[in-house]
């Protein structure tokens, strides 16, 4: 008892000033901010700098060009813009299809490989490896391997597979975004694989083995027992890579059309006019990308809090 009378205090203690390293240790508030502080700062800054310096521009704000008044004028022609709901259609419908793509591919990987990976460290590794790579590189690679005068085309062609090259169907620049899905689906697999692997081998076989002693089959197992604990983090994550998509500027830049435009593409080419007075114009639409991707991060943290709250009252 007396033991428990002194850990509990530490404990209040702990929670009331700071928090815990995992070996259980207290860290103190104060040595929290000291290490974190410098860090912090530097992010806030450039964060929270860039977004005010970004809402005055928006705002028409331009001392050095006689401009020192606030107008929502800007805001006002994005929003009547009728390319705005088109842009923002097929940003989202890119951002959706890759996330649901990635995330559907993710589930059936993970659940594969958690047998594997007890085996051998292998897979692990592998799987890390595209998590490495740029964006903008496995665009690159797209564009020479899916376009009529790619390596695919020209493969084909040689085979006789196609009567040429030029036959070859439009998979890059073309209406659906399926290059821009191409390299967006490769990407992300990888990060939600590795999330779902981490919560299927803290989860164990122990409820699997459970469900089938009650005679639960494997379709019945699935979505009772490892579907719902996979649910939050693959919803988790899932928000992270819309995000992340919603947003993204170098892959629709690169592989897709001229019109109508991803929202992120609209607002670099609105903001580097040679027209300075469409500048504010092009920030707002960045502003208004901002916007959805706090959102949806936020989601994700919502999430993220409501599983650790669940798991707190077990």
């Amino acid at each position: 008892m007396g033991d428990a009378g002194i850990e509990e205090p530490m404990m209040n203690g702990s929670r009331a000033s700071g928090t815990a390293v995992p070996d259980g240790r207290p860290v103190p508030a104060g040595r929290l901010v000291i290490l974190l502080g410098p860090a912090v700062l530097v992010v806030g800054l450039l964060f929270v700098g860039g977004l005010v310096l970004g809402v005055l521009q928006a705002l028409g704000y331009a001392p050095g060009q006689g401009a020192a008044s606030l107008t929502v004028e800007h805001f006002r022609r994005v929003l009547v813009d009728p390319e705005l709901f088109t842009s923002f259609a097929l940003t989202f419908y890119i951002a959706a299809t890759s996330t649901i793509i990635a995330g559907l591919v993710s589930v059936a990987l993970a659940l594969t490989l958690v047998s594997l990976e007890s085996r051998s460290r292998m897979v692990s590794f592998l799987l890390q490896i595209p998590l490495t790579v740029p964006h903008l590189v496995i665009a690159i690679a797209v564009l020479f391997l899916l376009t009529p005068s790619g390596l695919v085309a020209r493969a084909l062609s040689s085979l006789g597979l196609l009567a040429e090259a030029a036959s070859f169907p439009l998979l890059v620049n073309d209406r659906f975004g399926i290059g821009i899905l191409a390299v967006y689906v490769w990407k992300e697999i990888p990060f939600i694989t590795l999330m779902l692997l981490a919560v299927l081998k803290n989860m164990g076989k122990e409820l699997l083995e459970a469900g089938a002693t009650l005679r639960a089959n494997a379709r019945q197992r699935f979505f009772h027992i490892t579907l719902p604990i996979i649910t939050p983090v693959l919803a988790a994550s899932g928000l992270i890579v819309f995000a992340f998509t919603f947003g993204a500027f170098e892959v629709p830049y690169l592989l897709g059309r001229t019109h109508p435009l991803l929202l992120p593409v609209w607002s670099y080419r609105t903001y580097s006019d040679i027209d300075l007075l469409a500048r504010p114009e092009g920030i707002a639409i960045g502003l208004l990308i901002a916007a959805i991707i706090i959102i949806a991060v936020g989601c994700s943290q919502m999430v993220l809090t409501l599983v650790r709250y669940r798991e707190g009252e077990r």
